[in-house]
């Protein structure tokens, strides 16, 4: 079997380290909360464990993905940030979940959103990059519009059945 090489990212408070089989409790325990009702949940016991293999799958099968968030010199995950372009997906998107609620409000989603999209742009060299927010997530919404995106309402819809905002993050060359 061929593993993909999967790059750590590394940023002033933060590394962004490949999902492991030890991250599985912590997620688990976010899908299954209401915290996680922004990302379509909360899910019971088989569609959380299906969620996180999706997570790790993403990786073997595209060769890119979500990074487990860790804050430097402790390897517990908080969170995951990264890629997401599953196959029903119309544009290439980088998403962002904290599973440690006490860490909310700290800067650290944005920090690592921030890692995250400069590796879509620059390593995945993609042409667009998009984050995906139900309407009633103020903190997803907070944190696309700190990163510069804006809703584009023409984009698209991951899941038509289920309306959510779009919003599109500036290309590296509009930010400076």
């Amino acid at each position: 079997m061929t593993t993909v090489t999967i790059p750590t990212l590394e940023t002033g408070r933060l590394v962004l380290r490949r999902p492991a089989p030890r991250d599985w409790e912590p997620f688990r325990a976010f899908m299954m909360s209401d915290r996680a009702a922004g990302i379509g949940g909360p899910l019971d016991l088989g569609k959380a464990w299906r969620a996180f293999a999706a997570e790790l799958g993403h990786w073997e099968i595209l060769g890119f993905g979500m990074w487990v968030v860790t804050i430097r010199g402790d390897d517990t995950g908080v969170g995951m940030v990264g890629p997401w372009f599953p196959p029903d997906w119309p544009e290439t998107e980088v998403g962002w979940m904290i599973w440690d609620e006490s860490l909310e409000g700290t800067g650290i989603a944005c920090e690592a959103a921030r890692a995250a999209i400069a590796h879509a742009w620059h390593q995945l060299e993609w042409k667009t990059v998009v984050s995906y927010v139900a309407p009633d997530n103020v903190r997803s919404r907070a944190l696309a519009e700190r990163l510069g995106a804006c809703i584009d309402p023409q984009a698209p819809q991951p899941r038509p059945d289920k309306p959510c905002l779009v919003y599109r993050h500036p290309a590296p060359e509009k930010l400076q």
